[in-house]
């Protein structure tokens, strides 16, 4: 059967081989006695001295192949090395940038629901009274109110209970106006206006921007009153006569009235 050597560098362990068979047919043919009984005594010296420096020459190939075998196979690992390493680095770099991108998108979409929290808790709108109730309806009748109906709502409010502003707005008038008593007019962000009447004090000056829930004023029973209570109204405008439902107003607007 004949054998093929696959491809790659074996010029090298092939003369070696081949000088490998030589030596040790030789040294068979010496250890048989057929040299031996051919020979003279001196003969079989020189042939001992020879054979000597051929298998010295054999070691010193086979050593020198070895060396330089060795020098390439180390070359080879450190540049396998090198590229491992390279690829490695590359690998590192690129899951750095990755968790770097991560961390900026959650810290991006951290900031996003944080700006639309805000946005939303600042055009909420709230009762003026909390935990409050309506106790006399809009456009109720009677002889108390010179219009003849009620223009607004009246919520439930011990005297001294704290008012706030239903929502975000710039203040357009605070102080007392006459049948409504000390009073506090809002124009809201949206456009429209509110107004807090009867208070006992007011807490805010014209011209100054108010957010949902800050208190503008406490309870009272100043103005046309009988008793303590808080009057609100919900307007289109801020002049007196262009009133809506307060109730249907603040529904509208996501309160629970």
């Amino acid at each position: 059967m004949a054998f093929t050597r696959s491809t790659g560098k074996h010029r090298a362990p092939s003369r070696m081989s081949r000088r490998s068979a030589h030596v040790a047919g030789a040294a068979a043919l010496a250890t048989s006695g057929v040299i031996g009984t051919l020979t003279s005594p001196a003969f079989a010296v020189d042939a001992e001295r020879a054979a000597s420096l051929e298998d010295t020459g054999v070691n010193q190939a086979i050593a020198g192949y070895d060396l330089a075998d060795q020098v390439e196979d180390q070359a080879a690992a450190q540049e396998l090395a090198a590229e491992v390493a390279e690829r490695q680095a590359r690998a590192e770099m690129a899951a750095e940038r990755q968790a770097e991108a991560r961390l900026e998108a959650a810290r991006e979409a951290q900031e996003r629901a944080s700006r639309e929290a805000e946005r939303k808790r600042l055009d909420s709108f709230q009762l003026p009274v909390a935990g409050s109730y309506v106790s006399t309806g809009y456009q109720s009748g009677g002889v108390l109110w010179s219009s003849g109906s009620h223009s607004g709502v009246d919520f439930h409010a011990p005297y001294g209970s704290t008012v706030v502003s239903v929502g975000r707005g710039t203040v357009v008038e605070a102080g007392w106006g006459g049948a409504y008593g000390n009073n506090v007019v809002i124009r809201m962000h949206d456009g429209t206006y509110t107004q807090y009447g009867h208070l006992a004090s007011v807490s805010v000056a014209v011209g100054q921007t108010v957010m949902p829930g800050q208190q503008i004023g406490v309870s009272g029973s100043t103005g046309n009153s009988t008793g303590p209570h808080l009057h609100f109204e919900a307007r289109t405008s801020a002049e007196y006569g262009s009133d809506i439902d307060p109730v249907s107003y603040l529904r509208a607007r996501g309160v629970n009235v």
